[in-house]
């Protein structure tokens, strides 16, 4: 059973983080706007729209920052209990060190079980909007990002490729679309469209500029249309570009999604595993970034709580800068995907586990 010392920390843990989520989310918004603001009057966008934007901005940024608060909200209420010597009397009482970890333990849980439900099914969700309104409404760089960003090539079949570039899922259109067919080594057909745009009541694709080149054996047939219906074996998700897919699939749909990917060989298999496994690997740093936080604070320095916030932001930063490296690594080149996502966890793991021994004496 939690003792009342228990209940004071845990209140104290999940307060302090809720509390800088709340601060540091605003100061990402109002710098986000400052941005955008142009651009968003630019293109006439309207209120409704950028109201739920912000909304998934918010789920969004704090996601992606999430380990960052969560170590520095531990380290700051921890640091004020040590100046106050409230560490030392709760010590001095008898209970040990890692009994008094109880609390931070369970606070860790908490928060870590939120954060995987939330990368499970809520963040994705967030992430769909918040790169489809970047991709719809703003111009300059967002374009250009896009354009980097959303062209897909891709094998769908043993001898039927598709390309598509600036794909929009809040329209389900895409544009500059081509599909071949292939015939062993000959190219059988070729079909180009300047935008095709999936009709959900029909359950078809509607191309428009449609061209049809059909190679002959003496000479080529082509087929045009301003506008052509189809049945098409490719799915609508199939048209979405590699990262923008994986970070809006839900944990399910993630899977499927995956397997699906893996059975056509595509190349682009690392990609979608670390967005996978990073699903896992975030919430299970809650508990390493705890115990580093505690074993950090937990005692009075000569520089006070000064320090400790330095130390503290020292590390979550170098965190956040291993988890990016090694994320690319295991986009860009060999390394399996699961250990490089794991890799920075071990990392701080072991560095947890040091600072705890040192701690406890």
């Amino acid at each position: 059973m939690l003792t009342i010392i228990d209940k004071y920390i845990l209140k104290r843990y999940l307060a302090t983080f809720s509390v800088m989520l709340l601060m540091f989310i605003p100061i990402g918004i109002v710098i986000d706007v400052s941005e955008k603001v142009n651009r968003m009057i630019e293109n006439k966008v309207p209120f409704l729209d950028i109201a739920r934007y912000y909304v998934d901005f918010t789920i969004y940024f704090a996601n992606l920052l999430f380990p960052i608060f969560l170590f520095l909200s531990v380290i700051w209420f921890t640091s004020k209990l040590a100046n106050n010597t409230e560490i030392i009397a709760i010590l001095s009482s008898g209970i040990s060190f890692t009994r008094f970890l109880r609390p931070y333990i369970i606070g860790a849980t908490i928060v870590s079980l939120t954060s995987l439900l939330m990368g499970f099914f809520l963040v994705p969700k967030a992430s769909e909007g918040f790169k489809n309104f970047r991709y719809t409404y703003l111009i300059g760089n967002g374009r250009e990002e896009m354009r980097d960003n959303t062209d897909v090539y891709r094998q769908i079949s043993d001898d039927e490729f598709i390309y598509v570039s600036n794909f929009n899922t809040l329209s389900q259109t895409a544009f500059n679309f081509t599909l071949e067919k292939f015939k062993g080594d000959q190219l059988e057909y070729k079909i180009s469209a300047n935008r095709i745009r999936w009709n959900a009541q029909n359950k078809n694709y509607e191309m428009y500029g449609y061209v049809k080149r059909t190679v002959g054996p003496l000479d080529d047939v082509i087929e045009k249309a301003d506008m052509k219906t189809a049945n098409f074996s490719f799915e609508l998700e199939d048209l979405t570009p590699t990262v923008y897919v994986a970070e809006t699939l839900s944990f399910f749909e993630l899977n499927s999604f995956i397997e699906k990917e893996r059975k056509r060989g595509s190349s682009n298999i690392n990609t979608y595993l670390v967005v996978l496994y990073k699903k896992y690997s975030i919430p299970v740093s809650a508990f390493i970034l705890t115990i580093i936080a505690v074993a950090v604070s937990s005692m009075k320095r000569r520089g006070g709580m000064g320090m400790n916030l330095a130390f503290g932001i020292l590390i979550a930063f170098s965190f956040v800068f291993f988890d990016k490296i090694f994320g690319v690594l295991a986009e860009k080149s060999s390394m399996p995907p699961m250990i490089a996502v794991w890799i920075p966890n071990v990392i701080f793991g072991i560095l947890a586990i040091y600072l705890l021994r040192r701690a406890k004496r």
